[in-house]
C-alpha cells in the first residue's frame, strides 16, 4: 500500500513545492501574426492575463480564476491546449500580445477609441464601474447617493480610485475627506476588509472586485457606483480577425451554458465562510464525532489530535460532505488532485477516515519540506502551506529573506508578505514565483485554528 501512494505523492510535492500549477512558460516561437489556422496547426493557444482574484491565480497547487477558467472553455471549444502567460500590468498585457508572445488577452481590458485603432476587442464584453462598499445592516443606513458622501471619510489606495474620488469631490463642490493610502503595504481588498470588521467605513473599489468579496462578507453593501459605466473586453490583434470571430461567436454560445454558469457562481455567487458551531460535548469531553480517528492518525505526524481536530473543525466545522467554492471535499478538504496524490480511493471524499489518512500524508509529506525549522514554528508554515498550498508559503519566505526579516519566523514576519502578495509589487516580485495570493484567508486560518487548538487543550483532555 504504501508504494502506491509514495511516487504520485511524491510528485506532487514538487509541483506545490515549483509551483508547477502555473504556465509561466514562454510561448513559441513565431507567434507573432498568428490567426485561427495557425493556431489550429500548432494546436495550442497562448493566453495573456494578469495575477488577480477575478483574473488567474495558484491556490491549493491548482490553477484559478474566473478568467482562466473562462479562457479554459474557451479553448477546449477550438479543440486546443491553453498556454497561460501572465503580464506584469495592462500595458505589459497589450505590449506582449502586440510583441507575439500571446494570441489574446483574457482580461476585462477597458475599451477605448485608442485602443480599437491597434485592437479587436472580442469575446466576453462586461461592463466595469467603481462603487462604494460599505457596511449593511450597520446603525447607519448605507448611503444611495453620491452626494452624501460630503462630510463622510473614504479610504483608498489604488490611484484610480484615488483620482476617481478627486473627481467626484470636484463635481460636488467639496467635502469628501479622501484618505489616500500610499505605499505598497495597503491594497484593495486590505481595505474592504476593514469595512467588514467596522475598522473604516468607506472605500472604493471595481463592482467585479466589490462582487468577489461580498461572497466573503455578506454584510458589504456595493450598490453605489461613483463612475460612469465603462466597456471592458478580450482582446486580440488586428491581425487575428477569424480569432476575434471565434471568440465572439464563443461568447455568445457560452453565456447561458452550464459551465459558464458555474464559474460565474463559483466566484461571484458562493460563500467562501464556513459557519462554524461550538464543541459537541464539553461534559463529555468530546469535540466532534471523529475524535477516535484524530487520536488515530495524528500519532503518525506526531500531532496533538486536538490540533488534528482544530484543522478540521476550521476546514469544514465537522462536515463530510461539505464541498468549498474551490472544490475542496470532505471533512479535510482536500482538493481532488492532492486527494488522488494521497491515494485517496475515488469516490471516498465523504468517508471521514479516508479523508483524515489522506490529509495526514499530505501534512507529513508538507512538513518534511519545511523540515529546517524547528518545532514548534514549523507548524504555522504547515497549516499555511495546507490552506494556500506550498508553492505561496515559499515565496513569502523568499520576501522576508530578501526584505531583511527572518524567513523562519511565522508571526510578525513570513505572514505579513503572504499579506502582501495581494500587493502587485510584491507578487511581481523576481523572488516570488507562483504570483498573486489572497493572504488574509491563509493569515487568519493559521491564528484561527491555534486560538481553537488553544481553547481544545484547555477544555479537553489529551
Amino acid at each position: 500500500m504504501r508504494m502506491k501512494w509514495l511516487l504520485p505523492a511524491l510528485l506532487c510535492t514538487l509541483c506545490l513545492l515549483y509551483g508547477c500549477g502555473s504556465k509561466r512558460q514562454a510561448p513559441p516561437e513565431g507567434i507573432a501574426g498568428r490567426d485561427l489556422p495557425q493556431l489550429r496547426d500548432s494546436g495550442e493557444l497562448t493566453v495573456l492575463t494578469l495575477y488577480r482574484s477575478t483574473s488567474y491565480f495558484i491556490y491549493r497547487g491548482e490553477e484559478m480564476g474566473f478568467q482562466y477558467e473562462l479562457s479554459q472553455q474557451f479553448t477546449n471549444s477550438l479543440g486546443l491546449r491553453l498556454n497561460i502567460v501572465v503580464a506584469g500590468n495592462v500595458e505589459q498585457l497589450i505590449e506582449k500580445l502586440e510583441n507575439g508572445e500571446g494570441d489574446l488577452i483574457a482580461y476585462p481590458l477597458p475599451v477605448t477609441k485608442e485602443r480599437k485603432d491597434s485592437l479587436l476587442f472580442c469575446g466576453e464584453d462586461v461592463i466595469t464601474h467603481q462603487v462604494i462598499l460599505q457596511r449593511s445592516g450597520s446603525r447607519t443606513r448605507p448611503l444611495t447617493d453620491v452626494t452624501e458622501l460630503i462630510g463622510k471619510e473614504v479610504y483608498v489606495s489604488a490611484e484610480k480610485h484615488y483620482q476617481r474620488l478627486l473627481n467626484l469631490n470636484e463635481e460636488l463642490g467639496g467635502g469628501i475627506r479622501i484618505r489616500h493610502i500610499q505605499g505598497d503595504s495597503v491594497t484593495v481588498e486590505d481595505l474592504i476588509t476593514q469595512v467588514s470588521q467596522g475598522k473604516i467605513d468607506y472605500t472604493v473599489a471595481d463592482n467585479d472586485v466589490a462582487r468577489l468579496n461580498t461572497t466573503y462578507y455578506p454584510n458589504l453593501n456595493i450598490r453605489l457606483a461613483i463612475s460612469f459605466d465603462q466597456r471592458a473586453s478580450w482582446a486580440v490583434r488586428r491581425s487575428s480577425p477569424q480569432l476575434a470571430e471565434a471568440a465572439n461567436l464563443w461568447h455568445s454560445r457560452n453565456a447561458t451554458s452550464p459551465a459558464y454558469t458555474a464559474s460565474i457562481k463559483r466566484y461571484f455567487e458562493l460563500s467562501k465562510a464556513v459557519p462554524h458551531s461550538p464543541i459537541l460535548s464539553l461534559r463529555e469531553g468530546k469535540i466532534s464525532h471523529y475524535d477516535k480517528l484524530f487520536r488515530k492518525y495524528a500519532t503518525e505526524i506526531d500531532w496533538d489530535w486536538r490540533l488534528l481536530a482544530s484543522l478540521a473543525y476550521t476546514e469544514s466545522n465537522f462536515d463530510t460532505t461539505a464541498v468549498s467554492w474551490a472544490g475542496a471535499r470532505g471533512l479535510m478538504q482536500l482538493m481532488p488532485a492532492t486527494s488522488r496524490a494521497m491515494g485517496m480511493p475515488e469516490g471516498s471524499e465523504q468517508n471521514p477516515e479516508e479523508s483524515i489518512k489522506a490529509a495526514v500524508k499530505y501534512i507529513a509529506i508538507t512538513n518534511r519540506s519545511f523540515a529546517a525549522i524547528p518545532l514548534p514554528e514549523r507548524i504555522n508554515f504547515i497549516l499555511a502551506s495546507y490552506n494556500a498550498g506550498i508553492g505561496h508559503v515559499q515565496d513569502a519566505m523568499a520576501l522576508a529573506e530578501k526584505y531583511g526579516k527572518d524567513k523562519y519566523v511565522w508571526h510578525n514576519s513570513v505572514e505579513n508578505y503572504l499579506l502582501l502578495k495581494s500587493n502587485e509589487e510584491y507578487f511581481n516580485d523576481p523572488v516570488v514565483r507562483n504570483g498573486y495570493f489572497r493572504g488574509i484567508e491563509t493569515f487568519n486560518f493559521v491564528r484561527d485554528i491555534m486560538k481553537r487548538y488553544n481553547i481544545y487543550r484547555r477544555k479537553i483532555k489529551r
